[in-house]
């Protein structure tokens, strides 16, 4: 059969997309919006409903009310999905995707950062992890402005729409964001929120670019060219 007449046949079709194993380790990219995660009787933290197949012998535990405590309970309470979690053992392979969302596969090394909750594709149990509510925050947005805290040492997948941009900060050059554009920043920052009436009067809108963040001090903050609402739900 020629090179012509093989084109689109199911064969090509299998050997372009089937798994392959790239020796990369506990995370593997199985294309850039396709995690692998690689279980050897551990487990591993993902968002829940992000798994889309398995291989091998594994158990899926969605994260108990009080699994952080009394405190974590009234979080779970008003989080919504995006910030609910599934823990996932056993040996095999799990792959995971959010929406056709683009992965960042990042490697903690006794470090922090702050991630958008509904960004949070899925981390290694050796990394500790808090859920944060931002304070002074209008309620019509507060659906969206829940934040996962992951610290210590490890590996951490999160996800954003299309490419990102990592913006770094400075003492003498802070960066302003719109809220819902943002995916996450590093452990040295702590946001401001600000208000500016006059942009939601410049652009005709009720909210987005009406609220900003801010961030002072050194560190980086990454951004996506996309604006995310969220709704929370109990």
């Amino acid at each position: 059969m020629s090179a012509v007449e093989n084109r689109y046949t199911l064969r090509e079709f299998v050997e372009q997309t089937q798994q392959r194993d790239r020796g990369e380790g506990f995370f593997e990219m199985e294309s850039p919006r396709i995690l692998e995660v690689n279980l050897k009787s551990n487990f591993v933290w993902t968002k829940m409903g992000s798994m889309i197949s398995y291989l091998g012998n594994m158990k899926f535990e969605r994260e108990g009310m009080f699994d952080k405590g009394l405190g974590g309970f009234f979080k779970k309470a008003v989080t919504g999905e995006g910030a609910r979690l599934t823990k996932v053992t056993g040996t095999g392979k799990v792959y995971l995707a959010d929406y056709g969302k683009k992965i960042q596969i990042l490697r903690l090394e006794n470090q922090e950062i702050v991630v958008n909750a509904n960004d949070i594709l899925a981390f290694e149990d050796s990394v500790s992890w808090d859920i944060k509510m931002m304070k002074r925050i209008s309620s019509m947005m507060a659906g969206g402005l829940f934040q996962m805290t992951l610290s210590g040492t490890g590996m951490v997948a999160i996800t954003t729409h299309y490419e990102p941009l990592t913006l770094v900060v400075t003492p003498d050059q802070p960066v302003y964001t719109d809220p819902n554009a943002t995916v996450a920043w590093s452990g040295t920052l702590q946001p401001n929120f600000k208000t500016d009436i006059s942009f939601r009067t410049l652009i005709g809108r009720s909210s987005g670019e009406s609220f900003q963040m801010e961030f002072v001090g050194n560190g980086f903050v990454v951004v996506q060219p996309f604006e995310e609402v969220y709704h929370a739900e109990g």
